[in-house]
């Protein structure tokens, strides 16, 4: 981590330089759209002016050329105005996209994008370990641009005991995060295509629902080729009637054209429900995937394997998107009821964009959901990269391939938590190995116990999700995490504090009762402090001595001292403790981590520095 003091300075300075440059090209872009709006002004009224001019002198033939070249003019000068103002627009999201990167850079949580993503209340660690929240880990890794890509990573990070990965799996999955990491560019580039088309992410599920239903409906192209005939002949005999070459026959074609449109209407309404507002999602969808399809990747191995699918086929998977959502845009005409009416009477326009959807579907719907598959892929891990890349100190983690229950387990040197402050982290070395050991961590309040606990699960879920952690080294096998650290009352279930804590430890119990699957790390804080001294310590004992037994190595934090004896009866069991010093009445914390039990408390201390009633000699 000592090279984190070095390399994080330099890789804000370049984020930072960048958002200055791009800010002074907005400004002087600003400055000339400004211009170009008083330009804009000037030429309508000069043209005026010297058309009225002309025109007041009877030479029209020249008012006329004046006019012209004016439209011609304005015109031009409006559409380059216009592209000025999409570039501009282009670099205000760009620099939004660096100030983004720099305030996660940085942990300033007000510059980084809130975050509504929730886990389960019963999760085995997620509320434990903050990975949701205001100041979470997965509010700070969120970079995706899809629902898909977003649920992706918080399956990365937040279900590891539901999916273990293998160790070729999580292998491949580390090294395309290792690959896109050397990409930054490419990753703000697709979140500012992304956001240029819209700012809501794109929602596969609902182009999943559009491919699932095959819209057959019955002799759809039979009825579209009556009901062109009809509209042809409808528009001939219209024609005939209105020049006063024949009959008003036209009223017989048109009606019976009206018939078979009413008949058929029905049976299109739903198509319509399931194609609105869905041109966006496509549109972005198809922005993003056109950014990977221009880059070949030849030399990043990782990479080309997970975008090859976006590279088979006939066409690029960008033009059959965008043809999805030109569909789609086609039949949303139907959101405005009186051109919706008009048009049908004219042609059969839901006939034909409804037959053309069914032909499009049919071709994409063994391609597509592969395509929505590998971008959730490549989503979720553009989101550790840029974790990786802004974070250039931290360490790649190394895992143990087949461990043995001795060989289980963590050891890492100058271990940080990522949530905090850069300025304000403080590092320990810690090895925790092979199955059946415990380390049973005693110090006063406020001394960095809870904190320690949370530090080594956060970084096991970065490194089994394939990110890089927040330490020097890492060397770790695979293991399920569960955590007992934050336990509240819960009124919907209407349970007690105490009981609400029995539940969780014994969820604990049972998975460490699991021979046969990955060895449990466990992390409990201030075991059993919901009851008396007498019961805590009792149970804790009975507790601590059933952990051992079990399939499972990690840490349990206690305010009984009287635990620590339990290291001479259990050689897995391990001393370690947090302390403070006192200076000039003052307690002060170095968070540092140290062998055997406390030898202080600081209970009645804090008491006294508040102000609050406590024994003389204790206070002395």
């Amino acid at each position: 981590m000592a090279d984190d003091v070095k390399t994080r300075p330099h890789r804000e300075q370049i984020i930072r330089r960048g958002i200055e440059r791009g800010t002074r090209m907005l400004e002087r872009g600003k400055t000339q759209s400004a211009r170009f709006s008083r330009g804009r002004m000037g030429i309508v009224l000069l043209a005026l002016m010297v058309c009225a001019l002309l025109y007041n002198h009877e030479w029209f033939v020249i008012g006329n050329w004046v006019l012209v070249a004016w439209v011609i003019v304005f015109v031009m000068v409006a559409r380059y105005h216009s592209r000025l103002e999409d570039g501009l627009a282009r670099l205000q999201q760009w620099i939004h996209i660096k100030q983004s990167n720099l305030s996660r850079l940085r942990l300033d949580w007000e510059g980084i994008p809130e975050s509504s993503l929730v886990l389960p209340a019963d999760h085995p660690y997620g509320g434990d370990l903050d990975l949701v929240g205001g100041h979470s880990l997965l509010r700070l890794l969120d970079t995706t641009v899809s629902n898909e890509g977003q649920t992706r990573v918080v399956s990365w990070v937040a279900d590891q005991n539901e999916h273990p990965l293998s160790f070729a799996d999580w292998t491949s999955r580390q090294a395309l995060v290792k690959a896109f990491t050397r990409f930054s560019g490419l990753r703000d580039r697709l979140r500012l295509v992304a956001k240029m088309v819209s700012h809501v992410p794109i929602n596969g599920d609902r182009i999943h629902v559009l491919l699932k239903h095959t819209f057959d409906i019955p002799y759809l192209q039979l009825l579209l080729t009556a009901a062109g005939i009809l509209a042809s002949i409808n528009v001939v005999l219209f024609l005939v009637w209105a020049l006063g070459l024949g009959p008003g026959y036209w009223i017989i074609s048109f009606l019976s054209y009206g018939f078979l449109m009413l008949m058929t209407g029905g049976r299109l309404s739903h198509v319509f429900e399931r194609t609105l507002n869905l041109q966006m999602e496509l549109e972005k969808l198809a922005a993003v995937i056109g950014v990977l399809e221009k880059r070949s990747f030849k030399h990043e191995t990782a990479i080309r394997q997970v975008t090859e699918p976006l590279r088979t086929g006939d066409e690029p998977p960008s033009l059959a998107i965008k043809q999805l959502a030109k569909i789609c845009s086609g039949l949303s005409i139907k959101g405005h009821p009186l051109i919706h009416m008009a048009v049908n009477l004219v042609v059969p326009w839901d006939m034909a964009w409804t037959w053309y959807l069914q032909k499009v579907c049919q071709r994409l719907r063994p391609v597509l959901p592969v395509w929505l598959e590998q971008m959730a892929t490549i989503d979720a891990a553009m989101c550790l990269s840029t974790f990786a890349f802004l974070n250039p100190g931290y360490t790649w983690p190394i895992r143990r391939e087949n461990p043995g229950a001795q060989e289980a387990g963590v050891v890492t040197r100058n271990i940080g938590h990522p949530l905090l402050a850069h300025d304000k982290r403080v590092r320990n070395d810690f090895d925790l190995q092979s199955v059946g050991q415990l380390y049973l961590v005693t110090g006063s309040n406020m001394s960095g116990k809870s904190t320690f606990l949370r530090t080594i699960g956060i970084n096991v879920c970065l490194a089994q999700a394939g990110a890089p952690v927040c330490a020097e080294s890492w060397n770790w096998s695979w293991m399920s995490l569960h955590s007992c650290l934050r336990v509240g009352d819960s009124l919907e279930e209407g349970l007690s504090y105490f009981y609400a804590e029995v539940k969780r430890l014994k969820s604990i119990l049972v998975a460490v009762g699991h021979a046969e699957r990955d060895p449990v790390l466990f992390l409990i804080d201030e075991i059993f402090k919901g009851t008396n001294n007498r019961e805590r310590l009792l149970g804790s004992e009975a507790f601590i001595r059933e952990l051992t037994t079990g399939h499972g190595l990690g840490l349990v934090t206690t305010h009984d001292l009287e635990l620590a004896r339990l290291e001479d009866e259990f050689s897995g069991i391990t001393n370690i403790h947090f302390q403070e010093t006192v200076d000039e009445k003052e307690l002060k914390f170095d968070y540092q981590l140290r062998t055997g039990p406390c030898p202080t408390t600081n209970a009645l201390r804090i008491m006294a520095m508040e102000g609050l009633p406590v024994p003389k000699a204790e206070n002395s």
